[in-house]
């Protein structure tokens, strides 16, 4: 795939997903393409058969989320997806968000170098004396400093400050700060719809709506204890938001 036309594609469809909870439920949260849904997408339905993968085209692997979409803005008007928020017992709805946040801190700590993989115990420690990987460490440092302070900002702050001192130092090369966005022409409609033919690909719809499924109600279930939203340990609103996650994601896969 077209990385330009994925980053734009990216960009719009979040957007759209933070104008429709903005709108239908009023919930200052912000969306974006989760991480586990990108490495299965990657890895697993257009991974390399011999790696282990399905072997399909990222045309037929968009066709599967645009379906798995589709699926999840019809239970989110008949309120399917809010039922199983609300049934979902309390330990389920604290461990989804935790999962999704280890996911998130791997991925984050291996991109900067603290953390890498090891054929013996699948991950262990980088290069701690590396620039990227001390540049990280004094950033989660800050961060962690300002938040037990409790000071505003605390979190945009940190990534400020270290970018700063990246491109100081040489570590981050200056690109400008406003540019156009690369054209979606590449990747825009040209997901493959015919996949009922593949049994394998009707997994992949399957994993894609749950994973979608329990990855949106943890997430909001998470974001909504924080801000204090949760009534009786219930979202009020959580139709409109889920609807709003829906739409998005067979958006983004076309």
């Amino acid at each position: 795939m077209d990385s330009g036309a994925v980053m734009t594609a990216t960009c719009i469809s979040s957007a759209l997903a933070m104008v429709l909870m903005a709108f239908l439920a009023n919930y200052p949260f912000a969306l974006a393409p989760a991480v586990g849904h990108n490495v299965y997408f990657a890895f697993t339905v257009c991974g390399l058969a011999t790696m282990g993968g399905f072997g399909y085209s990222w045309q037929q692997a968009l066709g599967a989320v645009f379906i798995a979409g589709v699926l999840f803005i019809l239970l989110s008007f008949v309120g399917l997806r809010q039922t199983v928020m609300d049934i979902l017992p309390v330990s389920l709805r604290n461990a989804i968000p935790v999962g999704i946040g280890l996911l998130i801190a791997l991925v984050g700590l291996e991109w900067a170098g603290i953390v890498k993989a090891s054929p013996a115990t699948y991950v262990t420690l980088g290069d701690l004396k590396s620039a990227p990987a001390l540049l990280s460490l004094f950033g989660l440092g800050l961060i962690s400093v300002l938040l037990v302070l409790n000071t505003n900002g605390a979190i945009l702050i940190g990534i400020l400050v270290s970018t700063a001192i990246g491109l100081l130092t040489g570590m981050i090369k200056y690109q400008g700060i406003v540019s156009a966005p690369p054209s979606v022409a590449p990747t825009f409609l040209k997901l493959q719809l015919n996949i009922f033919a593949e049994p394998k690909l009707l997994m992949a719809v399957a994993v894609f709506f749950f994973l979608d499924l329990f990855d949106t109600v943890g997430t909001l279930v998470g974001v909504g204890q924080q801000s204090g939203l949760m009534v009786n340990g219930k979202l009020p609103k959580a139709r409109q938001a889920l609807l709003s996650d829906a739409v998005a994601t067979s958006t983004g896969a076309l």
